[in-house]
C-alpha cells in the first residue's frame, strides 16, 4: 500500500526541534563520523540522485528486498522496485505473490538474507550511530547481519546531535508519524517493539547511508 506523509501527518504531534536540516557543518562532522564507525556514505542533493545511486550499487542479478521505508517512497525506490525495469531479483514481488500466510511468512524471513537489503532509519546521531525501531522486526532484522549488503537511505533532517537525541527522536518525532501511518495502511496502533542502535560496521563495505539534503521520512 503506497502511502504519502501528507495522507497521515497532520495527525501526529511531532518535536518539531527534532526534524531540522542541519547546518552545513554538522552535516560534515556527521559523514566523518559515521565513516570512522564503518559506514560508507554518500550525500545527494535530490531524490533522483539518491534513486541514481541505487541504481548504481546494486549489480545485476542480485536479490533485492526492502523494509518498509516511507523515504524510499518519496525517493521512487518502491515504485521503480516494483515495476520491474531493471535485471534484480525482486524479493518482494516473490513474497506477495504467495498465497499461504504461513508460506508467505516464511518468505519473508528468508528474505532478510537479501544480497542487498534496503531501509530507511529513524534517527541518525551526529557521533556516528543510528538508531532505528520496529513493530515486526521485519524492516531491521536485516541490518545488523542477516542481509550481504545494506543501504540505509535517508534525509539529512534525522540527523540530531547526541545518541540520547537520537533516542529521543524516535519516541517524539518517529514513532508518533509510523503510528498514524499504521492506523491508516493496517487498522493498527504500531509500536516501538524491537529497538536498533547500529553504532558500528565491522564489516568493509557492507553498510552505505545514502544522505540526501532535504526533509524525507521521518
Amino acid at each position: 500500500m503506497s502511502q504519502q506523509k501528507s495522507d497521515y501527518a497532520d495527525e501526529a504531534t511531532i518535536d518539531e526541534s527534532l526534524d531540522e536540516l542541519p547546518t552545513d557543518d554538522d552535516l560534515e562532522k556527521t559523514v566523518e563520523n559515521l565513516e570512522a564507525n564503518g559506514f560508507d556514505v554518500i550525500v545527494v542533493d535530490s531524490a533522483d540522485e539518491a534513486l541514481a545511486e541505487i541504481q548504481s550499487l546494486v549489480p545485476a542479478g542480485a536479490s533485492v528486498m526492502n523494509g518498509h521505508s516511507t523515504t524510499l517512497e518519496e525517493i521512487g525506490f518502491v515504485e521503480y522496485l516494483g515495476e520491474g525495469d531493471h535485471e534484480w531479483e525482486s524479493l518482494p514481488d516473490e513474497i506477495w505473490s504467495i498465497d499461504d500466510d504461513a508460506e508467505r511468512q516464511a518468505a519473508r524471513r528468508d528474505s532478510q538474507t537479501a544480497d542487498y537489503f534496503l531501509g530507511g532509519i529513524n534517527a541518525i546521531a551526529q557521533t556516528g550511530e543510528l538508531v532505528a525501531a520496529d513493530r515486526s522486526g521485519s524492516r531491521i532484522g536485516a541490518y545488523p547481519f542477516a542481509a550481504s549488503n545494506v543501504v540505509i537511505v535517508s534525509g539529512v533532517n534525522k540527523i540530531v546531535p547526541t545518541l540520547d537525541d537520537a533516542l529521543d527522536r524516535l519516541e517524539s518525532v518517529a514513532y508518533p508519524l509510523e503510528n498514524e501511518r499504521a492506523k491508516e495502511a493496517y487498522g493498527v496502533e504500531s509500536a516501538i517493539a524491537k529497538q536498533l542502535i547500529f553504532r558500528q560496521e565491522l564489516e568493509e563495505g557492507r553498510t552505505t547511508v545514502v544522505l540526501v539534503r532535504d526533509r524525507f521520512g521521518y
